[in-house]
């Protein structure tokens, strides 16, 4: 079964008196995919897909670090919950990193696309399809699917971090 993490957009000090709540003001604020390597994935993530390093949350005690990316103007140092300054961003995207998993063999965590099928994807918009997917070719990245492969030619797959990409024009992902 799927978990929802749910996170306040406010200081809770400035809630406690309220008793209803409004569904126009949800955001979808990040997904959360576990990485064997921090450092592959943050760079796969900021020099490949162009993410920027919003938030980083070290947890030493309990052995696992989190990184938060995204697009857009980094998030200010300043919190509008009062814990995580990134409370009130929409899609981002949360590496989960449990230290030591770098130096495991093999796999550590499915990646929901072979069986038995779970997690798919993230989707990635981009301003210009072709140029973006040239862009990832000079990068070197692998593809589970080029723009010119199969029947919906208005969406790619690169794979190692799978990842969508779709034009915001159509927004067909």
């Amino acid at each position: 079964m799927q978990q929802v993490e749910i996170i306040a957009q406010n200081p809770v000090s400035e809630t406690e008196s309220v008793t209803t709540t409004d569904l126009k003001t949800y955001r979808m604020n990040h997904t959360m995919i576990r990485v064997k390597s921090q450092e592959a994935s943050l760079k796969f993530y900021q020099e490949t897909m162009g993410m920027t390093l919003q938030r980083v949350s070290e947890n030493k005690e309990a052995s696992f670090n989190l990184y938060f990316l995204g697009y857009g103007a980094p998030s200010s140092e300043k919190s509008a919950n009062g814990v995580n300054p990134t409370a009130s961003r929409e899609g981002l995207l949360e590496l989960t990193w449990n230290y030591g998993t770098e130096k495991e063999e093999g796999k550590v965590y499915h990646d929901g696309n072979s069986e038995p099928q779970g997690f798919g994807h993230i989707c990635v918009s981009v301003d210009n399809l072709d140029e973006a997917c040239k862009r990832f070719e000079s990068k070197g990245v692998e593809w589970k699917k080029r723009l010119t492969d199969g029947r919906m030619k208005n969406v790619a797959f690169v794979l190692g971090m799978f990842a969508q990409l779709c034009t915001l024009s159509s927004l067909r992902c």
